[in-house]
């Protein structure tokens, strides 16, 4: 065992992006596919380093007393060796205990990276960590859910990759996949390997085309701008198809909210951003599509999204024609018909 490292300096919480080996490597947070991309990092610099790289994975849930240290302790050949330790937030009470005694003095030539998704299990033994112990950094992959969160990570995709995309192109892309970000990271990797570097709108529409998601971005865009006779046509082509409507009025009641938000507000882009808790992209989207709105008629399309969502989850038989209707309705700016 080497000697014990200091125990003064706080833990160093880095990016996902920038994670490298160290003695102890706690990955945090419920985002499982960038916790994967920095496991996997971590793996590929030593394996660069040392070709005869020992790799072992644990179950920290089933963890057995003193398997960290069999694992852990110096070969004949000292090969370097990487423990890859999932589940802590699960782990053994056996795992916790050796995990705090092998805190106190590391092994030379052996990377510990140890996961813990969320909860409290582990908590001691994380804080033991954080304060320094061990020579540990952490590598935080929080949830990515905001769309302004979710650009910026498609964005650095296309960087990686070395292609670029139009602004409106990844929004539209953005919308195309709301689901996970490992499946927005396929559909970036799949779109470059099809159109090549320089990538638009129209290689995103024909990409993305047939899913719901884009089905609803397209009638909810039509809506907002005005164009009725296209939303309803775009929103019967969708129906046809068999997709589900509640998806079709979420995504018009999300542009209807973020109008209803930016209405009446002052100020630049990205000081509303801050205060509503919007990417600046959206206020800037939600005020061009405000042209011609009074607030009353906001108010009105609120109150009937409310109302449609009930209709379309069992309080008509013709849910069809109760979406077709709020759809004119926005699309008239929330003005009854003359």
């Amino acid at each position: 065992m080497a000697a014990a490292r200091g125990t003064q300096a706080k833990t160093p919480q880095l990016d996902w992006t920038e994670a490298r080996p160290a003695p102890v490597v706690l990955i945090s947070g419920p985002e499982s596919f960038l916790a994967d991309r920095a496991a996997q990092a971590i793996r590929t610099t030593l394996v660069e380093a040392h070709p005869d790289l020992e790799v072992h994975d644990v179950d920290a849930a089933s963890y057995a007393a003193g398997e960290l240290f069999t694992l852990a302790s110096p070969s004949l050949f000292a090969e370097p060796r990487l423990l890859r330790i999932d589940g802590v937030e699960k782990c053994s009470d056996a795992f916790i205990e050796d995990a705090k005694r092998y805190l106190a003095e590391p092994a030379d030539d052996t990377t510990i990276v140890l996961r813990h998704s969320s909860g409290q299990r582990g908590k001691a033994l994380l804080d033991l960590i954080r304060k320094g112990t061990g020579g540990a950094i952490e590598i935080a992959c929080p949830e990515v859910k905001k769309d302004a969160d979710r650009l910026a990570f498609a964005q650095a995709e296309f960087r990686r990759l070395g292609a670029q995309i139009t602004p409106g192109a990844l929004r539209m892309l953005v919308g195309a996949y709301s689901g996970g970000i490992g499946e927005l990271a396929g559909a970036c990797v799949q779109l470059v390997s099809d159109v090549g570097a320089r990538i638009s709108e129209d290689e995103v529409n024909r990409a993305t085309e047939g899913r719901v998601e884009t089905n609803a971005f397209r009638v909810a865009d039509a809506a907002t701008a005005g164009r009725g006779a296209e939303a309803l046509v775009l929103l019967r082509q969708a129906l046809s198809t068999g997709t589900d409507p509640i998806p079709l009025l979420a995504a018009l009641n999300m542009k209807v909210r973020a109008m209803a938000r930016v209405y009446g507000a002052s100020g630049g882009s990205g000081q509303l951003a801050k205060e509503l808790g919007m990417a600046p992209w959206q206020v800037e989207r939600a005020q061009r599509e405000l042209r011609g709105w009074r607030e009353a008629d906001l108010a009105r399309c609120i109150d009937q999204a409310a109302e449609t969502e009930w209709l379309l989850k069992g309080g008509t038989r013709d849910p069809e024609y109760a979406l077709e209707k709020f759809v004119l309705l926005v699309a008239r700016r929330g003005r009854e018909r003359q």
